[in-house]
């Protein structure tokens, strides 16, 4: 069987390493680069599976290689590393063409997860092209990660928190709160304030179902 191919862009030969131990461990092929322009490049030469980005990197930063991989591969899932979670900086990934997150420091069990998923994404999306489907429903919004989550939230008839559906589809929280504000403007899901005895209430979210 032949391996799924990770191409991993950091500046940090450090994280390069760990990066690459880890896809090489879970049976993946992974190819590095130590800039954004030359895992751009690579993209184009090898064709992979799933894209690993660095946000901060000099030269090309990781919006603007994450934005150039997208515009030469609309269907490769491109998973970006930041130890900023700030959801507007998610945004802007997103907007630019970025599928998921992995927050750094890098933690194995994590990563493997997320890579999982992402791939799955990226074969979702090939397959959408081969059938002449439209790959995003919206700017930053694809029909597959957009499924997985609809997925997860059809399979109870229960509401469930940001957190609840982050740990069970194993994307990023930033991921799941875009596509959550999607669906509530969509008017796709229900929002349900759950009130504790202190503080804000949090809210959870009930797919809504259409006849």
């Amino acid at each position: 069987m032949i391996s799924k191919k990770i191409i991993v862009i950091d500046d940090e030969p450090d994280i390069l390493y760990t990066i690459k131990e880890i896809c090489t461990a879970g049976g993946w092929q992974p190819i590095t680069a130590g800039t954004g322009k030359q895992g751009y490049q690579l993209v184009g030469l090898h064709k992979p599976d799933l894209v690993i980005v660095d946000y901060h990197m000099p030269g090309w930063d990781g919006i603007t290689t994450v934005r150039k991989i997208r515009e030469q591969d609309s269907v490769v899932s491109i998973l970006v590393l930041t130890v900023d979670e700030r959801q507007e900086i998610a945004d802007r990934f997103m907007l630019a063409g970025a599928t998921d997150f992995a927050i750094k420091p890098i933690k194995s069990p994590d990563l493997i997860s997320r890579i999982k998923v992402n791939l799955e994404i990226s074969e979702i999306q090939r397959k959408q092209i081969t059938d002449q489907q439209e790959i995003y429903v919206d700017k930053g919004i694809s029909s597959a990660t957009l499924g997985i989550i609809t997925g997860f939230l059809e399979k109870k008839d229960r509401a469930f928190t940001i957190e609840e559906i982050t740990a069970g589809v194993s994307l990023a929280y930033q991921t799941v709160h875009r596509y959550m504000q999607y669906l509530t403007d969509e008017g796709r899901v229900e929002i349900i304030p759950q009130y504790g005895k202190i503080g804000r209430p949090k809210n959870r979210y009930k797919l809504l179902q259409h006849t």
